[in-house]
């Protein structure tokens, strides 16, 4: 065979290898869903700490939540820690979030923990955190759930229903919580107000600002 044939047959064999090997294009990834963005955007290691570097009012708080309990079919659940930014191993606040979707709302369910919280306290650091924790270690705040809409600035924003969280700290008969969530910012306003619907507790000036450091706690 001469070498201009073998030439020809060399770029017939390769067109036609090309040909059975080409994919078909991939198709579009599937949307992530609100329950599941949410998700996202609220896990990770916050902190307070520029705000609290131009206002005196707000304090540098570290703010931690993580995914917990994946083998569960009632959430996604997660375990979240807040602390003084000067003693990170004691927190002040531990809560755990079940979110849930309830038409095109994302509901977040507080809980509570029973007995002495510390005995928590770190699990964001561990492999499988609350591994070892049941249900009966904590205790719905009934009437507490934060209602998110998704808005089209790709944020969700929320509140608790009027007068419906129960409260007793400082006083107080409810409590209110109003948050926006996005995915590299977290503002939470925390408020607790007594029976004649004055605040006894709680920023007066709004919201505290949670900057995003990092996507794991």
């Amino acid at each position: 065979m001469s070498s201009r044939l073998c030439l020809t047959a060399t770029l017939c064999a390769v067109a036609v290898l090309a040909a059975c090997t080409t994919t078909a294009p991939a198709s579009a990834p599937k949307a992530e869903t609100p329950i599941a963005e949410v998700e996202r955007f609220l896990t990770g290691y916050f902190t307070s700490a520029a705000q609290a570097a131009v206002d005196k009012d707000f304090f540098n708080i570290e703010l931690r939540i993580v995914p917990i309990w994946s083998d569960r079919k009632d959430g996604p659940w997660l375990y979240v820690e807040q602390a003084d930014a000067r003693t990170p191993e004691k927190p002040y606040r531990q809560r755990l979030y079940r979110l849930e979707t309830r038409g095109d709302q994302v509901l977040s369910h507080i809980y509570t923990l029973t007995g002495d919280p510390q005995r928590f306290a770190g699990e964001w650091k561990k492999p499988q955190p609350m591994g070892q924790a049941k249900l009966s270690d904590v205790e719905l705040k009934d009437g507490c759930a934060v209602f998110m809409t998704r808005t089209p600035a790709n944020l969700y924003t929320g509140a608790t229903a009027p007068n419906a969280c129960p409260s007793e700290l400082r006083g107080s008969k409810y409590a209110s919580a109003k948050v926006n969530v996005s995915a590299n910012l977290l503002e939470s306003w925390d408020q607790g107000f007594d029976a004649n619907d004055k605040q006894v507790w709680g920023s007066t000036k709004g919201a505290y600002k949670f900057v995003k450091l990092s996507a794991k706690p």
